[in-house]
């Protein structure tokens, strides 16, 4: 599938001392991070003499997560690997540090607190893996403690070192007061406290800093900072800042504001705003047409008008927005569900009279397709679920038609669209729903099956429906090699319909090669249900810890979830050092290059290397850009399912999410493949929960500012120094 830190925390960042760790103990480290295997020899390094092997075995240890680690760690605190062991505390998420934790966070908010005062980088990662802790165990007591610890922090905190991760900490604690003591933030002469500080109040939904974030919206000369604080009033739904926000939205210099802006508007729900909106729209819209594809570069923002369209004049047969959404889509070649969606809830009854009549010869088919549909859905929503249309054809019978048998006769890329179509369908609850969904577990790709099998696991439990998941699950384990989607989904579908029932589904999943379909079995087996159950002999005798391990891949069936690196890999990996190895990413609205982070993500670089040479990203759409978020590529599917056919392991490091900052997405831990994203903005919610693998500099992200949903990664080149930065 989302950040200014100071720069201390890279620049101290132990990465750079990676070169005086000899080859063999780096090899030794990366094949136990990529095995997700905590064991005597890496407990081990961490006691070594050498300080850089123990900086580089707590990370390690943090990256595994096994939280057996965790008295080896907490003993480093004071050590010169503090801030790696601290960091890797973070990583592990396990409440078993808050006791060694809480005594030292004490100090850092009490001077009168005896023992020994942790130094200030090690303060700053205590502080983010307190509040790592506290989110991963919510309902635990210690929780709590370790949330009202970060408060007392925060509210002492006069370094900037100290203030930035104690606002990303109490947006993941969220304890009681945290509001207020945010706010105080925002009289920082510092923009990028002031940014994280706002960002915090947004994601908390804060209505106490609407004055101040009107004041900094108004009259700060940050865009982020002015982005930020329209959030804020956005999520607040501060009905005295709509003229102040409409402003923002239709004439800010910087499209990250006008669009922040937008979605707020959306969001106080002040019909008397459209109006202007329209006008920017249209603005928008004619410089759209007139431009050549190279320079179109108002796609995302046009978007985010007609969502916001959508909401405000949901049921009001606007005719002026009716008029706009129906040219925007026209010219956008009916591809963008934002639109399509907003037309439906503007004006049902017009909408339907306009749904487009495409057809499978068109080049953009598929996502027209996957694009009308959830507006169908929209109408499904109605009172009567669309019956007020006055059509010969409802939606639901428009649905049933797209749906279609599961034997698929359209072409491929028509099956990208099933899923949307089927959630859509199911919107409606027709009859005979059940076996239309049973019908598509049989089809040929996963994600349509996948998504018939969370579909089926919201209906009535039956023996029917149990016996079509049965075989699907079975089928998804021995027939998809690319794909896990149609395992995991059946799987908990079974699980969510009849517990006991599932448990021979488990089973099997408990033999899978695929580790994420091992955690899966594992997990469900410790839900409160089954206590009491008589579990199957395997079960009842299951080695969890060996479970959890990743094994080597052995030549055949799936790559996922497996060891798929060899130690020529591993070596290569490590040989690379930052500065070294670089990809130029040509699109069609230029080009712009990637600083890639060898020695912070070896592992990912080397993965992301390799796709590149084989040519894999050329000529890739870019199927994902959210408007001062995210402009993500990778997926040669084009609907954001897709992947090369194996996963590689997360490589979490320090390095932030600030502006420019080139991320692996997931789907969840170690799923990562071949999709990777660029941030807008600093996004430091995301820190410590994506691999950071690269940056663009500010030149670059001109270029990637522009890239809107559907322009094209022309090549990816990778050019590369041959230094090594290793000795053994």
């Amino acid at each position: 599938m989302i950040r200014t830190i100071s720069v201390f925390l890279f620049v101290l960042f132990v990465v750079p001392a990676l070169s005086q760790i000899p080859l063999d103990t780096q090899v030794q480290i990366v094949k136990a991070e990529d095995a997700r295997r905590y064991d005597d020899t890496l407990e081990k390094l961490l006691k070594s003499p050498d300080v850089a092997v123990r900086n580089r075995a707590a990370v390690a240890a943090g990256r595994i997560g096994d939280e057996r680690a965790v008295p080896a760690l907490t003993a480093l605190i004071f050590d010169i690997s503090g801030m790696d062991a601290a960091f890797a505390l973070g990583e592990i998420e396990s409440i078993k540090a808050a006791d060694a934790m809480l005594p030292i966070l004490a100090r850092l908010y009490d001077p009168k607190a005896e023992g020994q005062h942790p130094s200030g980088r090690v303060s700053a990662r205590l502080i983010e893996a307190a509040g790592k802790i506290a989110a991963a165990n919510a309902t635990d007591p210690k929780a709590k403690e370790l949330g009202k610890a970060i408060l007392a922090i925060a509210n002492r905190a006069t370094e900037r070192e100290a203030i930035l991760p104690s606002l990303t900490a109490l947006l993941r604690a969220r304890p009681a007061g945290a509001e207020e003591t945010v706010r105080k933030f925002l009289a920082s002469p510092d923009p990028d406290t002031v940014a994280n500080a706002l960002n915090t109040l947004a994601r908390l939904r804060a209505k106490n800093a609407n004055r101040d974030a009107r004041d900094l919206l108004a009259t700060h000369t940050n865009a982020v900072v002015r982005a930020n604080a329209a959030r804020v009033l956005g999520a607040a739904e501060d009905k005295e800042a709509v003229a102040l926000l409409s402003k923002a939205a239709t004439s800010d210099s910087d499209m990250r504001v006008r669009v922040s802006a937008i979605r707020s508007l959306a969001a106080v729900k002040d019909a008397g705003v459209a109006a202007k909106l329209v006008d920017r729209g249209r603005s928008l819209l004619a410089e759209w047409k007139l431009a050549k594809p190279a320079a179109r570069v108002q796609k995302s923002e046009l978007l985010e008008i007609a969502a916001a369209l959508g909401k405000l004049l949901a049921g009001t047969n606007d005719a002026a927005a009716v008029k706009f959404l129906d040219e925007l889509r026209f010219a956008d070649h009916y591809v963008s569900a934002e639109t399509e969606i907003a037309f439906a809830q503007v004006s049902p009854k017009g909408y339907f009279a306009a749904v487009p009549r495409t057809t499978n010869k068109d080049a953009d088919f598929w996502r027209q397709v996957a694009s009308v549909v959830p507006a169908m859905a929209e109408l499904g929503k109605l009172p009567d679920k669309g019956a007020s249309l006055d059509a010969k054809e409802p939606p639901e019978a428009f649905l049933e038609n797209a749906v279609g048998p599961s034997a698929a006769p359209l072409p491929e890329p028509y099956w990208r669209a099933l899923p949307e179509i089927l959630r859509a369908y199911a919107a409606f609850k027709p009859k005979g729903l059940e076996i239309t969904l049973r019908n598509h577990l049989r089809h040929p790709d996963p994600i349509v099956r996948a998504t018939a099998a969370e579909l089926l696991g919201e209906q009535p439990v039956s023996d029917e429906n149990l016996a079509a998941l049965n075989a699907a699950f079975a089928f998804a384990m021995i027939n998809d090699a690319q794909y896990n989607d149609a395992v995991l989904a059946t799987l908990d579908a079974l699980f969510k319909l009849d517990k006991p029932k599932s448990l021979d589904a488990i089973e099997l999943a408990a033999g899978s090669l695929d580790q994420v379909v091992r955690l899966k079995a594992v997990s469900l087996l410790k839900d409160d249900a089954l206590k009491g159950v008589e579990l199957p002999i395997l079960l009842k005798n299951l080695d969890r810890d060996h479970l959890t391990r990743l094994r080597p891949w052995g030549g055949k069936g799936t790559k996922l979830g497996q060891v798929v690196n060899t130690d020529a890999d591993y070596r290569q990996a490590l040989s690379r050092k930052n500065g070294t190895v670089k990809a130029v990413v040509t699109t069609e609205k230029g080009a712009f290059t990637i600083d890639l982070l060898p020695e912070d993500a070896p592992l990912t670089v080397d993965n992301f290397v390799k796709l590149a040479r084989t040519g894999y990203f050329n000529g890739i759409e870019v199927h994902r850009v959210v408007a001062n978020f995210v402009m993500q590529d990778g997926d040669q599917r084009g609907d954001g399912n897709g992947g090369p056919g194996w996963s590689i392991r997360c490589e979490i490091n320090m390095v932030p999410y600030e502006r420019g900052a080139v991320g692996m997405a997931l789907s969840g831990k170690d799923t990562g493949g071949s999709q990777w994203f660029v941030t807008h903005s600093p996004q430091p919610h995301l820190d410590g929960g994506y691999t950071v693998f690269g940056r663009v500099n500010e030149i670059g992200m001109k270029i990637v500012d522009n890239i809107v949903r559907g322009d094209r990664i022309l090549s990816v080149k990778i050019i590369e120094n041959s230094i090594r930065s290793n000795r053994g």
